[in-house]
């Protein structure tokens, strides 16, 4: 098996390791970005190149018992939450020893048995879900937070909007994360949206915030922290806005700066900020062994078998 969370090296304080996390991320996709010519890859892929920090920031806080439903740009948060990379990589490949047994790929990852619930290639289709879990969570007392992953698309959608009204209407423990990349596909949120995403969610009677620079995750852990803590002390939802940049086309392995909706210059200012690009130090520090692990995770897909016909008709409802 892949590295746990209780496996990574030890550090002297937070940001060691939660740039260790992110790192680990942007490492494993941009292998990803490597393999995916070869066809390997059995589906396509949304990377979260550029986003990381996000699903660092937010899963920092989380216990195992806490639930993520996340969206179909899922990497990130499967690892940040503690997915298996073994088996991420071979869901990858549709090999059966991935973590829907070859049948998800990349746009549907999921391990219930940490915490991340898993993932949809149709938008906003898992916020109702993360609203229904955090009802449970009411319901049966327990001690659990849920938190819903999405793009700022998603805020169009009508499920999106009920999902919202009836979580302040039944007062349930669930926090809403907005991951603000400003486009859907090459479509600008301006061009998009005629509201503010914040003002819009607070307007169904919750609190909101927003983090204006999504590369700084020590920033995104310690605002998500307090969160937390307010949602399970008042079980009531809150919602969080955190603007970002995919450095990476909507869809895919490429860039796409000369696709005429958006400027390199763009790309240029968020590396300028961006820990895993300036800190050179840590950099070198922990990409030897993060290699390594996704070398033998690429090699357990690689040598892991296909499902055969007795699991064609499994898993299925």
């Amino acid at each position: 098996m892949s590295k746990s969370m209780s496996d990574f090296p030890t550090f002297s304080n937070s940001y060691e390791k939660m740039f260790y996390e992110a790192l680990r991320i942007r490492l494993v996709e941009e292998r990803i970005v490597q393999i995916y010519p070869s066809d390997k890859i059995q589906s396509p892929v949304h990377l979260s190149i550029g986003q990381e920090a996000v699903a660092v920031g937010v899963c920092n806080s989380l216990k195992s018992t806490d639930l993520v439903f996340g969206s179909y740009r899922g990497h990130a948060f499967y690892l940040a939450k503690g997915g298996d990379l073994n088996q991420m990589f071979a869901e990858l490949y549709g090999k059966s020893t991935g973590c829907a047994g070859g049948k998800g790929g990349s746009m549907h990852l999921a391990a219930p048995h940490i915490g991340f619930m898993g993932s949809s290639a149709v938008v906003s289709s898992t916020i109702p879900h993360a609203v229904g879990a955090a009802f449970a969570a009411k319901f049966n007392a327990r001690d659990q937070v849920i938190v819903s992953v999405f793009g700022d698309g998603a805020t169009e959608e009508g499920s999106y909007h009920e999902s919202l009204n009836l979580a302040n209407l039944k007062k349930i423990p669930v926090v809403f994360v907005c991951e603000n990349n400003g486009l859907a596909v090459h479509s600008k949120v301006e061009d998009r949206q005629s509201y503010n995403i914040c003002a819009q969610a607070e307007s169904y009677g919750m609190s909101t915030f927003s983090i204006e620079d999504g590369s700084d995750f020590v920033h995104i852990s310690d605002v998500f922290e307090d969160i937390v803590k307010t949602v399970k002390a008042n079980q009531c939802p809150s919602f969080l806005e955190v603007k970002t940049f995919r450095y990476k086309e909507h869809v895919g392995p490429n860039d796409d700066y000369d696709a005429g909706y958006r400027d390199r210059s763009e790309l240029v200012n968020w590396m300028k900020k961006d820990p895993l690009v300036l800190d050179d130090v840590l950099y070198q520090r922990f990409a030897p062994s993060i290699n390594q692990e996704i070398e033998e995770a690429v090699q357990y897909a690689e040598a892991s078998p296909w499902p055969d016909d007795s699991q064609l008709y499994t898993d299925v409802l």
